[in-house]
Parts: structure tokens; sequence; C-alpha cells
């Protein structure tokens, strides 16, 4: 019982995120004419200061000390830091450089490269309509290379990174706002280095661009921390395969942003590649599906065969 309440919070943690991420292109233009790594530098340092707050509000310490006892711990943490840092910087660039949709052909084949991770380092299994569905997407990255002319290198370095940074948040088995808090720790130096560098070369947007540019980039802190806290959460409290299913959400949200609001091209190559992308995600959809009332079943045919639990006798009298 308690594995299952814990699966349905992750799973609320897992809308939460997902729902979030996939309107945030709307909020990474509003940055202009700040570039894509000062964006990311200020992420990193804000998102600690949220973080910050929010430890010392639920009064949680006593995980730091574990932590830098732990040196392989220490060091997913720095690994996972590294990872996310390139997918959030190569994101924030693709929203504000015109490549929104592309940006979304990363998430939606995100699933399938989280699926082939979990065969490949975790050893699990795929059934036959997995394994159909992991090819159609390898196809469907094919076609969209001839369509763009190059391989959709946005794309895959976006899903890429962010299936390892799920991997390695589910190796790390932190809780999300502890595992956040590392992360953006180990950044935070670099990260407002950066800044005051930028400072000193009378470069940054910061300060020069008025105080409401300077407030949306002190937002970001909330934008990265909040939607990271939540899937940290369910990183931790559902299988990768069902993070996988979850991801829909955002990159249907991007798209649908991509076409309609930003109206960037899609040209037949484009809608052929995505077309086939879908259709690896439906089949997906319809075997997890399909499997799940498979197992309903099964258990509660189990139950039914087990029966009441007889009362133990009494014991005679003496």
């Amino acid at each position: 019982m308690k594995a299952e309440n814990e699966q349905h919070t992750g799973l609320l943690y897992g809308f939460g995120a997902y729902g979030m991420w996939g309107l945030v292109p709307l909020f990474w233009p509003l940055l202009k004419p700040s570039g894509a790594i000062e964006i990311l530098a200020h992420r990193m340092v804000w998102s600690l200061g949220v973080v910050g707050i929010a430890l010392l509000a639920m009064r949680r310490w006593a995980w730091i000390r574990d932590l830098l006892r732990q040196p392989r711990k220490l060091g997913l943490t720095a690994l996972a830091a590294s990872v996310i840092s390139v997918n959030w910087g190569l994101y924030i660039w693709a929203v504000n450089n015109g490549a929104v949709v592309e940006a979304s052909l990363g998430y939606f084949i995100n699933p399938l490269v989280t699926i082939a991770i979990g065969v490949l380092l975790l050893g699990e299994r795929l059934r036959r309509a997995q394994w159909a569905a992991v090819g159609i997407g390898v196809a469907a990255v094919l076609v969209l290379a001839v369509g763009y002319g190059r391989p959709p290198w946005i794309s895959l370095v976006l899903a890429f990174s962010f299936a390892a940074y799920g991997l390695i948040k589910k190796k790390l088995n932190m809780g999300g706002v502890e595992s956040l808090a590392a992360e953006t720790a180990l950044l935070f130096l670099p990260a407002l280095g950066y800044l005051l560098w930028l400072g000193a070369q009378g470069r940054s947007s910061f300060a020069a661009e008025g105080l409401g540019h300077a407030s949306l980039l002190a937002a970001t802190g909330l934008v990265t921390a909040i939607p990271l806290v939540c899937f940290g959460a369910a990183a931790i409290r559902v299988p990768l395969s069902t993070l996988g299913l979850l991801q829909y959400l955002a990159p249907v949200f991007q798209f649908g942003l991509g076409v309609v609001y930003f109206h960037e091209a899609m040209p037949p190559e484009r809608w052929a590649g995505f077309s086939l992308v879908w259709a690896a995600l439906a089949l997906l959809t319809w075997d997890a599906l399909r499997t799940a009332r498979k197992n309903r079943a099964r258990l509660e045919a189990a139950r039914a065969a087990a029966g009441p639990v007889a009362a133990a006798p009494a014991p005679e009298p003496a």
C-alpha cells in the first residue's frame, strides 16, 4: 500500500513538472537581449537561492553531511549538474533562436531514449511493442535528418542529456529539493563568477535593461527550481518507463507553441518525421495501457483464488 501511494505521489509530481516545462518557451524570449549563457548563469545562481529558502523552511540540513561523506554520490551529483547545464543552456538557445519545434522533438523522442537507457544500463526487458516503438523512433530521426539536411542535433542532445539526467537522479535516490540544492550549489560559484565577469566587461544586461528585466532574470530561479524539484521527486518514485510516458505532456505544449504561437515552418518532411515519432509514442502508450490492464486482471484473479484467510482455531481448554 505504501509503495502504491508513493507511485501515485510520483505521478502527481511528474504531471506538474512536465506541464510547467511545456509552457516555459513563453518565458525565455522575455529575457532578451540577454544571451543564452547569461540566462543560464542566472538560472544557476537564483535557483540556489530559491532552494535554499525551501530548505530553511523545511529545516533539512542533515543530508549535506551525508553527501560530503560519500565521494561516489558527490561525484554523481556533479555529473548530474553538468548534464542538466548542457540541457538548460541548449534549450534556452533553441527557443530564443527560432527552434522551438526542433527542441520539442527532443522531448518527444526522450521517452524512447529513456527506454533504451533502461535496457542498456539497467537491464530492463522490453516487450515487442516497445522494441517496435524504438525502431520507429530511429526511422523518424533518419527522416528528419534527410529533411533538415543534417541530423536534428538540438533534439538529440536535449533527449540524451535529459534521459541521462533522469538515470543519474534515480541512482542518487535523493529528495527533489535536496538533489537540486546540491546540484545548484556546485554550479553556483562558476555561474556567479561568469556574471561578475560580464559586469566587469560592461556586457551584463541585469542592471542595464531596467528593474523589470532584472526581476525576470531573478525569476529564473523559480521557473527552474519548481519543475525540477517536482521531477526529482517523481524520478525516485516511479519507473523510468513511467517517466517516459509522462514526458509526452511537455513536448505537446512546446510543439503547439512552436507552430501556432511562434509560427515556425513545418515542411512536409518535418511532418513526416514527427508523424513517425507520434506513431511510436502511440504504440508505447497502447502497450503500457494493455500491460497495466493485464497486470490488474492477474492481481485480481490471484486475490480471488486466495479467498478469505481462515481464522486460526481457538486453543482448546486445558
